[in-house]
């Protein structure tokens, strides 16, 4: 082969080569453009409220260390009332999330509210005597005829844990670490009288607990939204969590299997205390969504 042919090839060997460095080169800026996946997004307070049902079983009896707590009322309506300093008692409760009939929560609401666990604690402290309108939030109950009720004395302190050291997303940990619900007993004890289907919406209970009929009885308690002194809630997620009231009802279920699960407090102020056993023993309430003298949550 003379020098000319080979200097054809050698050539065109470097023209292949220049241009595989280009093409490898544009792929290569190709995938650095590519953006990540982006975060899950902040349900607005109207749809995370809206569908936030919490189905409340009785738990074995514990009683937690001696723990000492500073509460304040957030949501606009009770925002007057005192700040109160409760200890908690025995556990009596948890509340997990569930959804109606054949009703499914919005996303991105959905992947929030099937990681809100509420372990109920008895307390005790200052009888308010505060009159309010209560209106159904969810869809399924938006109809009916809006209560008068009276909200009296503080009974439980409901916060936020983690079933069997299942973790949710961290986006959705910031979020839910930051619920607390004080309850009070509330008269007049006016029954729902509603027949539902209610299906366990936490990855952890979803195999455990079947899908099952319930029936709505009377109300006993209003839960309204508090924050612990030493909580820092970021503004994003306070302007959520002060929406969320929930009035509880006694229910009647058939007969439900019992579970064992070990419960991980989340909230930063009571992030030391120790793991606890809990035995849930059947169900005895059903939180439902409600707002307050017509003050909707937004969005």
């Amino acid at each position: 082969m003379d020098r000319s042919v080979t200097e054809i090839h050698g050539r065109r060997k470097s023209t292949l080569r220049r241009l595989a460095s280009a093409a490898v080169a544009m792929l290569a800026v190709a995938f650095l453009c590519v953006p990540p996946a982006s975060a899950l997004a902040l349900p607005t307070p109207k749809d995370l409220t809206a569908f936030l049902d919490l189905e409340c079983f009785r738990t074995s009896p514990y009683q937690p260390p001696a723990a000492t707590l500073t509460l304040r009322h957030i949501n606009p309506v009770l925002s007057t009332l005192p700040i109160e300093t409760v200890t908690l008692g025995q556990r009596e409760q948890l509340c997990v999330p569930v959804a109606k009939n054949t009703q499914v929560p919005p996303s991105p609401a959905i992947d929030f509210i099937k990681y809100i666990d509420l372990a109920c604690y008895k307390i005790s402290g200052t009888t308010v005597t505060t009159g309010l309108v209560l209106s159904h939030l969810n869809p399924l109950f938006q109809t009916l005829p809006r209560t008068q009720i009276s909200m009296n004395t503080p009974q439980q302190l409901c916060v936020p844990v983690i079933k069997n050291n299942v973790a949710p997303p961290p986006e959705v940990l910031s979020l839910v670490r930051h619920i607390d619900l004080k309850c009070y007993g509330i008269t007049p004890n006016t029954p729902l009288n509603q027949q539902l289907s209610l299906r366990q919406l936490n990855p952890v209970l979803t195999p455990m607990i079947p899908t099952h009929g319930a029936q709505v009885l009377y109300a006993r308690q209003l839960c309204v939204p508090v924050q612990k002194a030493g909580d820092n809630i970021p503004s994003e997620v306070f302007n959520i969590v002060r929406w969320i009231d929930l009035e509880k009802f006694d229910l009647a279920t058939p007969a439900l299997p019992t579970v064992s699960l070990t419960l991980r407090h989340i909230n930063p102020v009571l992030a030391g205390l120790p793991i606890e056993q809990a035995v849930l023993s059947g169900a005895s309430q059903l939180a439902l969504p409600v707002a307050k003298n017509g003050n909707f949550p937004p969005g």
